[in-house]
């Protein structure tokens, strides 16, 4: 039998899905006391399971679930390790705000220690495994999400004295849950570390300076902490890193290209693929991507999932070939640029135009290779 394709596939996609308006109607009757955790659950998992078939009918050869049983990607995973908040904006759990604007940044909140107590995700990637015959990919907030939003002062202010148990908790957490999905037998894991995609964004550096945070220094940092998570990893688990600029409700969080990280991004952390934003002119130019080592491959965020606006399969092979120019063809594969829902009530376009345009990644890596 031929050796099944191993991550990253040609066509992909970053995670989150749109919910259905059943499902978010259910979720706010259970959040009144109105139905029982149960009744959501049933509820939640025929949501994942539609969105499973959708996956598999547009042709792509992973599944998530959606991030369906997530409020928001960040918080639910971090407030599984203790009392933190990372989606705080003015003292409240930050929210959507107009569509294509830049949104204010969440800050981060570290009430108590982080301590990995059971696994987090993996009963999700028990249920995609069966129902779904497609590859379940999990994704989790890199191990400097936290951090990024708060910096040492957030991490000092009550919860800790120390920044490198801070680092150590973070570690030991981070490689718990790796662990813990391995045992299930889940294999592909994408960590989201968005700050690597900000760090060229002037704006976001005076404001890390005024926290008091050199962000060419941070970066080294996260390499280190990331590399250290990585280390201790299962060997034969499949991870990427997959880097954006703020997906909240159609609007970002920073702009600037990859140009001030991408030496150190591509040759001194050990991970061996990434998905990269580059759906509009915020991200830059596909220059960067001469540095990216022979080794690794890169995930070219081509589609937006900002909007409804159709791209079409002549303008995505351009870009295609574009980047090819600085980076191997046969080292690159396609997707949209970030998931559809990083909070569950979704980017402004519809259900329909998400699936039009999953499908248009798929034809896409179909056109350009025969591996797809």
């Amino acid at each position: 039998m031929p050796t099944p394709p191993a991550p990253p596939f040609r066509a992909e996609h970053i995670g989150s899905l749109l919910r259905p308006r059943h499902l978010l109607e259910e979720r706010a009757r259970h959040a009144r006391g109105e139905i029982s955790r149960e009744v959501l659950t049933k509820t939640e998992n025929a949501a994942i399971r539609g969105a499973l078939a959708m996956q598999a009918r547009v042709g792509l050869k992973l599944a998530t679930d959606g991030e369906f049983r997530r409020r928001s990607y960040h918080s639910f995973f971090y407030r599984q390790l203790g009392n933190v908040s990372i989606d705080t904006v003015g003292g409240h759990d930050a929210a959507g705000g107009n569509a294509g604007q830049r949104g204010e940044q969440p800050s981060a909140v570290i009430g108590s220690r982080l301590q990995w107590t059971q696994p987090i995700n993996a009963a999700d990637a028990e249920f995609i495994k069966a129902n779904s015959k497609l590859v379940p990919k999990i994704t989790i907030p890199g191990p400097c999400a936290l951090h990024f939003r708060g910096g040492d002062k957030a991490v000092l202010a009550t919860a800790y004295r120390d920044m490198d148990q801070f680092w150590d908790d973070t570690v030991e957490a981070f490689g718990r849950e790796l662990d813990a999905l391995a045992k299930v037998g889940c294999s592909y894991v994408q960590i989201d570390e968005t700050a690597f995609a900000k760090f060229g964004d002037p704006e976001v550096q005076h404001a890390l300076a005024a926290r008091g945070d050199d962000w060419s220094k941070l970066i080294d940092t996260y390499i280190a902490v990331t590399n250290r998570v990585l280390a201790r990893a299962p060997k034969d688990m499949a991870i990427g890193m997959h880097l954006c600029r703020g997906n909240r409700g159609g609007q970002w969080h920073a702009e600037g290209s990859y140009d001030d990280v991408a030496d150190r991004l591509f040759n001194a952390l050990d991970i061996p693929f990434y998905f990269l934003e580059y759906d509009s002119p915020r991200a830059g130019t596909f220059a960067p991507l001469r540095l990216v080592p022979k080794h690794k491959h890169v995930v070219l965020g081509l589609v937006s999932t900002k909007s409804g606006d159709m791209e079409t399969l002549d303008q995505l092979r351009a870009r295609v070939d574009e980047a090819a120019k600085h980076v191997d063809l046969d080292r690159l594969c396609v997707s949209p640029q970030c998931g559809f829902a990083s909070v569950e009530t979704g980017n402004p376009l519809t259900a329909e135009a998400q699936e039009a345009k999953l499908r248009l990644v798929v034809d896409l890596a179909r056109k350009t290779w025969p591996d797809a």
